[in-house]
């Protein structure tokens, strides 16, 4: 068998790890909210109508910072419906997912949300700039941030909350690339529209951090020429510019859906590229840092079929993009992360597309039970252990050929360094058939022993958690895994997500 070989070496690092890279995104659409994370009347409900059963899971996931209330859906989202008192709160057409909404979920019940899950918890909210624009960007963020003495502040409190939210990071619109976008703008309309915004919400609170909207994806027709006009009119008034992925087989082509990194990767360096270049022209020493506010492995073809079918009729949190995901899947799923960690400088915040039930780690079933998908074990495990400095990882690796990306390595890793001086590899091995054995020089980190080596595959690829078999996939312990005269040795299971940690 050949080996796959890397060097650990703690003068050699990329960059500290933003504990907003685990962030994760909660948009009106299906299921996500209503009889997700809110389900009054469910017996495990607390008094605000919040799952109890999911809040344990959510806190268990280790999300950071939860992007609010779209996607889509902010392109025709109201502010003000979701405020105030909920009988009074108005029912309306969501256009982006032709259901209904019915606000009673809102603003204030995001932040009380957020407050439950514990402090590492933090509010993104995203701006309608699709039908809407500057002056209700200004109103909503005094509504949200202002103290008290001004007529939107006093609203808050006069509606129960007095504090303010403290709303620093706000997402300038949803890929507004998008022709599917309702309010859809061309790069320069969007950016002169971001502009003004930014310029205005920044005359309220100069620290206020902006996400620009990127493409939807590396495959947009308008790629790169997007973010360059965008940026062009946005550099020094926005932080971060947005990306967005989603992976899925396309043909059954099994191979390249476990390198869907490769992908991801390109997208990061190519979009910091870009940034960078703006950043030459203008003659600026900023650096745009990229937030990439949703990613996910999605069946997405299956949902155009649903959406083309017209089968839709605004119905209240129909069951949409409920992707049930296997071992297959979370080992992409892991190899997603591992992309985002490997480029932890520029990368500084990532939002998992969705929280619950729409393309999510933990799914419920309505007056039932919550439960978890295989995905959910990688992200918990890589925002439980992944703290610190993510070290320069360059592997020596078997190959193998792929329809879309060519010759591609069967290992795909990365490390990360935390202040104790403990370091966690984090480790998928893409070959659906071999084992793949692992060594790792560990050169001048002083470490001693294998603390634990778990693996996430199974014998059954297809393998998946299910309302009737909810723990069907979970990690398991791997034995074997030695560290001896600095080195490390270990086998990688065949099609599998990897944790060793070592002290």
């Amino acid at each position: 068998m050949h080996k796959a070989r890397f060097t650990l070496d703690p003068a050699f690092t990329v960059g500290e790890v933003n504990p907003r890279l685990f962030g994760s995104f909660v948009e009106h659409l299906g299921r996500c909210v209503y009889t997700g994370i809110f389900e009054p009347g469910h017996p495990a409900a607390d008094e605000a109508g919040l799952r109890r059963d999911v809040l344990d899971l959510v806190k268990e996931l280790g999300v950071t910072a939860i992007r609010y209330p779209g996607g889509n859906f902010v392109s025709g989202y109201k502010w003000e419906d979701s405020v105030g008192p909920v009988e009074d709160r108005p029912r309306r057409l969501d256009l982006a997912w032709r259901s209904t909404e019915t606000n009673r979920f809102g603003l204030s019940e995001y932040i009380a949300f957020l407050k439950k899950i514990g402090p590492r918890a933090e509010p993104m909210m995203a701006l309608n700039l699709g039908t809407r624009g500057v002056a209700e960007a200004l109103e909503l963020q005094e509504y949200a941030n202002h103290p008290a003495g001004t007529a939107l502040s006093d609203l808050r409190a006069a509606h129960g909350d007095k504090d303010p939210f403290g709303i620093k990071i706000w997402c300038l619109g949803n890929e507004m690339d998008g022709p599917w976008q309702t309010g859809h703008k061309t790069a320069q309309e969007y950016g002169r529209v971001a502009a003004e915004t930014a310029r205005a919400m920044r005359q309220i609170d100069p620290g206020v951090e902006l996400v620009a909207c990127g493409s939807s994806s590396q495959s947009m027709p308008t790629f790169a020429a997007w973010e360059a006009t965008v940026l062009e009119e946005t550099y020094d008034l926005v932080d971060y510019i947005s990306l967005h992925a989603y992976y899925q087989p396309e043909g059954g082509d099994l191979d390249s859906f476990l390198a869907s990194a490769v992908d991801m990767e390109s997208f990061i360096e190519n979009v910091v590229a870009t940034a960078d270049h703006i950043g030459a022209k203008l003659k600026s020493k900023k650096k745009i840092n990229l937030s990439f506010d949703e990613w996910n492995v999605w069946y997405m073809s299956e949902w155009h079929e649903i959406e083309n079918s017209g089968a839709r009729d605004w119905a209240e949190a129909p069951r949409l993009l409920e992707d049930n995901y296997s071992v297959l899947d979370a080992v992409v799923f892991g190899s997603l992360l591992i992309a985002l960690l490997r480029h932890a400088d520029r990368v500084t915040v990532a939002c998992l597309a969705q929280l619950v039930n729409v393309i999510a780690p933990i799914m419920t079933e309505p007056g039932g039970p919550a439960w978890r998908q295989t995905t959910f074990f990688p992200f918990a495990q890589a925002a439980k252990y992944g703290h610190g400095r993510v070290l320069d990882v360059r592997v020596d690796s078997p190959t193998y050929e792929t329809r879309k990306y060519g010759e591609t390595d069967l290992l795909h890793a990365t490390a990360v360094r935390a202040e104790d001086g403990t370091v966690t590899v984090f480790a998928v091995n893409r070959s659906r058939t071999d084992a793949l054995p692992l060594e790792v020089a560990l050169s001048a980190l002083g470490l001693t022993r294998v603390v634990e080596h778990s693996a996430l595959a199974d014998s059954d690829p297809d393998a998946r958690n299910t309302l009737d078999d909810p723990e069907r996939v979970a990690p398991h312990p791997v034995d074997g895994t030695d560290l001896r005269d600095g080195t490390l040795s270990a086998v990688l299971e065949p099609l599998s997500w990897n944790v060793i940690r070592l002290a």
